[in-house]
């Protein structure tokens, strides 16, 4: 396995990271348990800041928070001077209550309620991504309503299919987000939305997909993103001030994952920009990025206690954990690979490959197939790396299984930033109703 951040070997031949013992971890807070690198995230962050904000002319990176979302999370970013991407009411409500500066929040998402719209407007976030014409009226009305202008961004399809998998495209022209550029809703939106009132257009939102590695694929982007705001500014002498990129940085999950330095993703930009901006003869923009996962990616780890066996000659060998699909759905939903090492024996030579397969009653709830491991048993701890980023945010309670905890480490110490759940927890918003009971108790 790879090692990232923080992480080493001890001198007890177990994995550490951010300083703290695994072995130590899993008896303290059990498992499993996903464990954030501080550090390692911090470092990131300021990699993000340093290439972008401080190299490049006017230039803001914003957290997707959907990748991982706590109130410690949203005080980090905060605390590294970054802005906030959020896609929910939850999302929103979350940063609010970390006390995140409005002013830096983003609201995105393809289907916004009414709800989640007012509260946007009353907190006074800085920008509402606007995705469709449904919600451009709805949101125009409830401005008014309150008597507010909105600043805005329209979110276009740019029809860039990148080089990742199919359900974590977003630009190609067959998409669900946006307003698709090349058959002209785009420019029906644009002109809608200067024709009200209530909503104060400041610029164009693109966002190709996840998980790139070609920065070829943000050259092109910024090329169209260009030459459409100049053709706008050309159309109907209204200047567009501002170009978010969205995100799509690619990290390192397993063997064959080659991702690009933060500060030649940033150098790509700024070369296209400066280029399709001369070509066009269009005022450089204000640059906005929004990377989610290679902030938090690399810097999670999830920590798992290995069960039963189970070795069919000549076909495979199953190796069970304490968790799965319910704490990682990945591999089910994107066939994602990952790395992993025995926390406890991780300076062991590797002895046999095995498949990794979680507690759920699915047969597609594997996390790792065929992987190079020392001789397991049960007790051991399988550590998985670069779980930070969409494990956490969209973990289950499938077959009533309890969410695990998080612990965020650096320098020796261990502090729970999410709570384990327990059982009774899996019954908070369970209603029995009085007929059931009444019903009980006459079959008696």
């Amino acid at each position: 396995m790879k090692l990232h951040g923080t992480q080493r070997v001890n001198e007890q031949g177990h994995l550490e990271i951010g300083g703290c013992d695994t072995v130590e971890l899993a008896k303290q807070f059990g498992t499993p348990l996903y464990i954030m690198d501080e550090a390692h995230m911090r470092d990131i962050c300021r990699q993000y800041y340093r290439s972008f904000v401080e190299d490049l002319e006017n230039a803001e990176v914003i957290y997707a928070s959907k990748a991982f979302s706590t109130l410690a999370m949203c005080r980090i970013i905060d605390s590294e001077g970054l802005g906030l991407d959020v896609v929910s009411g939850g999302e929103l409500y979350t940063a609010l209550q970390a006390d995140f500066p409005v002013a830096r929040i983003y609201f995105h998402g393809n289907n916004k309620s009414r709800e989640e719209l007012t509260m946007a407007i009353k907190a006074g976030v800085g920008r509402i991504v606007v995705d469709n014409f449904y919600e451009m009226s709805v949101l125009n009305d409830l401005a008014q309503e309150l008597n507010l202008r909105v600043d805005i961004l329209l979110r276009v399809t740019p029809g860039i299919e990148a080089h990742t998998h199919e359900y974590i495209q977003t630009g190609q022209i067959d998409s669900k987000f946006g307003f698709t550029l090349p058959d002209g809703t785009a420019d029906r939106a644009f002109d809608l939305a200067l024709s009200y009132s209530n909503l104060v257009v400041k610029g164009i939102h693109a966002h190709i997909g996840s998980q790139i590695f070609e920065l070829d694929s943000f050259r092109h982007e910024v090329q169209i993103m260009i030459n459409y705001m100049a053709d706008i500014n050309g159309r109907t002498d209204f200047l567009l001030q501002e170009l978010n990129l969205g995100g799509g940085f690619g990290i390192y999950y397993a063997t064959g994952d080659d991702p690009a330095q933060i500060s030649d993703y940033a150098k790509t930009v700024e070369d296209a920009l400066e280029d399709a901006c001369r070509k066009r003869n269009f005022p450089r923009p204000k640059i906005i990025v929004e990377p989610g996962r290679s902030i938090v990616g690399t810097a999670g780890t999830t920590l798992y206690t290995i069960g039963s066996i189970k070795e069919i000659p000549g076909v495979r060998k199953y190796v069970a954990v304490d968790g799965g699909m319910a704490d990682n759905p990945r591999p089910a939903l994107y066939q994602a690979r990952y790395e992993a090492v025995l926390a406890n024996q991780a300076v062991e030579e590797t002895t046999e490959t095995v498949s990794v397969t979680g507690k759920c009653c699915e047969s597609g709830d594997m996390l790792i197939w065929d992987i190079e491991l020392p001789k397991a048993k049960a007790g051991d701890l399988l550590a998985v790396s670069c779980t930070g980023a969409y494990n956490y945010s969209m973990s289950s309670n499938y077959n009533r299984l309890t969410r695990p905890g998080v612990v965020l480490v650096e320098e020796g110490y261990a502090d729970v930033i999410v709570k384990r759940e327990t059982h009774s927890d899996l019954l908070r918003n369970d209603v029995l109703p009085a007929r059931l009971n009444y019903l009980k108790m006459a079959s008696r």
